[in-house]
């Protein structure tokens, strides 16, 4: 079964997170450390992030600037082969871009997984990279996550990128897509970014999981706001805890969402970092019970590298 048939079966809600590749040089250990550490809520799918290589410039003798791209984080196709291989029962959804992959370069990624077997695909634009303030697509690649799914409902109906193939094999991908509770922070109202995400489901994807949010009436009024449009297909709240006091400040600049103000005088009133902690945990707890009695299909958390909060948080409602 894929995802998407459990979301549409599901007398529960199913739980499910998201994991980084380590870092270039780093073990792969620290990933079985954090799904042993969560095994025990049986998660529904683990997903594992891709991040696109980094631009940076060198400066040589000549005074010239050498453009170098470093991928700091490799190996999503490898690390959710092994996951897929280590925990037979769990279902692996990697992380697909437009970011660093021509069309090409998605068409052999998809390839590989598919023989790999892998049948679930998280699908995204991805962020524009650090040296750039817009986002731009590779040469002859993808500039919009719509596009990715349509080039995955077309390997799934035996159309490649060279049409002179025979006898090609379908592939037989479930797609998700994400989408923005309190809008992309790019999109120029929530009513552009409602129509872009029909788009995308339009274009075959099967169900959608939405950016971290801290007050649930902003999931609440998506999903309205979402039907309203046509758009029918399952959609999953995405929660990430507060971890720090930082956070408070950072996660609203990095990722264009707002924080209730009840959250930030809570958080501001700890001593340090363990109390917010502590906080964190809480607020999701109190988040979580809410969009259960709402009878969403799955909470998925975003982890960031850690899984004791989200341990923590899944005791009490899992």
């Amino acid at each position: 079964m894929k995802v998407i048939e459990h979301f549409k079966k599901a007398t529960k809600t199913h739980f499910s997170y998201e994991i980084l590749p380590p870092l270039k040089g780093h073990s792969i250990d620290q990933i079985y450390k954090t799904i042993d550490n969560l095994k025990e809520f049986e998660p529904l799918n683990i997903n594992v992030t891709y991040h696109q290589e980094e631009v940076v410039y060198k400066k040589l003798p000549s005074g010239l600037l050498e453009k170098k791209s470093i991928r700091k984080r490799p190996g999503t196709v490898a690390i959710s082969a092994a996951i897929k291989y280590k925990y037979p029962d769990v279902h692996v959804v990697p992380h697909l871009i437009c970011g660093g992959f021509s069309k090409d370069d998605t068409e052999y990624a998809l390839i590989d997984l598919h023989f790999l077997g892998m049948k679930d695909i998280l699908v995204l634009r991805g962020d524009p990279l650090k040296s750039h303030k817009y986002f731009q697509p590779e040469p002859d690649g993808h500039s919009y996550a719509a596009d990715i799914v349509k080039q995955i409902q077309n390997l799934n109906n035996t159309v490649y990128l060279d049409e002179n193939l025979k006898n090609t094999t379908a592939t037989d991908f479930s797609v998700g897509v994400a989408g923005y509770p309190e809008k992309h922070m790019e999109a120029p109202s929530i009513e552009s970014d409602i129509r872009y995400l029909k788009e995308k489901v339009d274009s075959g994807a099967d169900y959608i999981v939405t950016q971290m949010f801290f007050d649930n009436k902003y999931y609440y009024q998506f999903v309205d706001r979402c039907r309203s449009a046509g758009i029918t297909v399952p959609i999953i709240p995405g929660l990430k805890p507060v971890v720090t006091k930082k956070d408070i400040t950072m996660l609203p600049k990095t990722f264009s969402i707002s924080i209730p103000d009840e959250l930030v005088k809570e958080v501001e009133n700890c001593k340090d970092n363990k109390q917010a902690f502590h906080v964190g945990i809480e607020w999701s707890i109190h988040q979580a019970k809410e969009l259960i009695k709402f009878k969403v299909p799955s909470i998925h958390f975003f982890t960031i590298g850690i899984s004791d909060n989200v341990k923590a948080i899944a005791r009490e409602i899992f």
